[in-house]
């Protein structure tokens, strides 16, 4: 960090680098101006002050001289330290929150970007707003994760976009560089919900289908166990994306995608009215079924199978598992699940191994018994 009697002249002529900046004054102990990447400069105070470091930002270069940021920053070391530290809006955890979902926002699906407003409004904002974003401290996001420990799934989620916000406070100069809070706080431990069908519970899935009354929700269960699919992938289906003997997902999880169907899971398709744009239509309003009319058939459908712990979700983590151990590759499951991360679809192969593990131990003592 460079060193300098900074002057109106000498702030002008800075220029950006790859990485942020930081020229302090030789004057001013603390001051400084913060050179970003981006070619934005900022007055900044860094100072410590009972053991306790503090970083504000003092104003703009294009608004003020170097003169008058001196002063200003001066002011604010005189109500540091008589510990009435004056507040700035811009600077506040919940301006720089909003900065960055204006910011992150558009790269984030619509539903993704409603979830971390979710995560915002009830999780974090209860507890950082009102705070100078330069001042949380990683003690102070140690306590505010261990205040929701009743609620790991919820922690764990939110982390991530508090993280966010203060990369953005970094970026723009709220911070000092590298100061992330969130930075090294382990997430909770959760037991893994992942469930897999045995043959066996395929046989009673597929008689309980057999024997229910046909329905649209019945036909998307189906379709759920032959595709692999997520449940609101096939739910939310129009006619327009089955084409070619495939459906093209205009905007899953992962973006856009091919299915590839097998003929089973053409003739469930082929076996279906078209009165609808939508393949699986709402019955009273224009729209895809309801979520929850298709909750209330699978309850049915899993209680008559005796499958009460199985979630929908998991046929999808059970078409996985089988496609693996029939001898398919973790990039071609990959591809049929629509993983953008090869990690995500290792899991499975790591199911199918622990599976060859128990039948190896199981034969070994099967031939051992023979042996006797």
């Amino acid at each position: 960090m460079s060193r300098i009697r900074l002057t109106d002249a000498r702030v002008r002529d800075l220029r950006p680098k790859k990485a942020v900046r930081n020229v302090r004054d030789t004057v001013l102990p603390g001051f400084g101006v913060r050179v970003l990447p981006s070619g934005g400069k900022r007055y900044f105070l860094h100072h410590q002050h009972e053991g306790r470091r503090t970083w504000r930002i003092v104003g703009d270069p294009d608004g003020m001289t170097v003169a008058e940021a001196r002063d200003k920053a001066r002011g604010m070391l005189a109500s540091i330290r008589s510990g009435r530290p004056a507040l700035e809006d811009e600077t506040l955890f919940e301006a720089v929150a909003e900065t960055a979902f204006r910011r992150h926002g558009r790269n984030w699906k619509r539903s993704t970007l409603a979830k971390n407003r979710n995560y915002l409004r009830k999780q974090i904002l209860p507890w950082f707003r009102g705070r100078q974003i330069a001042e949380i401290t990683s003690q102070d996001v140690r306590d505010w994760f261990a205040s929701m420990h009743a609620t790991p799934v919820s922690a764990d989620r939110s982390m991530p976009v508090l993280s966010v916000i203060m990369k953005v406070a970094e970026a723009d100069g709220l911070r000092p560089e590298g100061s992330n809070p969130c930075v090294g706080i382990r997430r909770y431990s959760r037991l893994n919900r992942d469930r897999f069908l045995s043959d066996a519970e395929f046989g009673k899935l597929g008689k309980a289908l057999r024997g229910t009354k046909p329905s649209p929700a019945v036909s998307i269960i189906r379709l759920l166990a032959l595709t692999g699919c997520r449940s609101s992938e096939i739910r939310t289906l129009r006619w327009k994306d089955f084409r070619d003997g495939h459906i093209h997902l205009r905007d899953s999880k992962t973006g856009p995608r091919t299915v590839w169907l097998s003929s089973a899971a053409r003739e469930v398709l082929d076996g279906i009215s078209r009165t609808s744009p939508w393949v699986f239509p709402a019955e009273r309003i224009e729209g895809p079924m309801p979520r929850m009319t298709l909750i209330n058939a699978w309850a049915e459908i899993r209680k008559e199978a005796g499958l009460k712990d199985v979630r929908l979700h998991d046929t999808r983590h059970s078409y996985a598992s089988v496609a693996i151990s029939s001898g398919e590759t973790v990039p071609a499951v990959g591809r049929l699940l629509g993983h953008a991360n090869p990690t995500t679809t290792l899991r499975y192969a790591h199911h199918a191994e622990a599976d060859a593990q128990r039948a190896a131990v199981a034969m070994g003592t099967v031939l051992s018994e023979r042996r006797t």
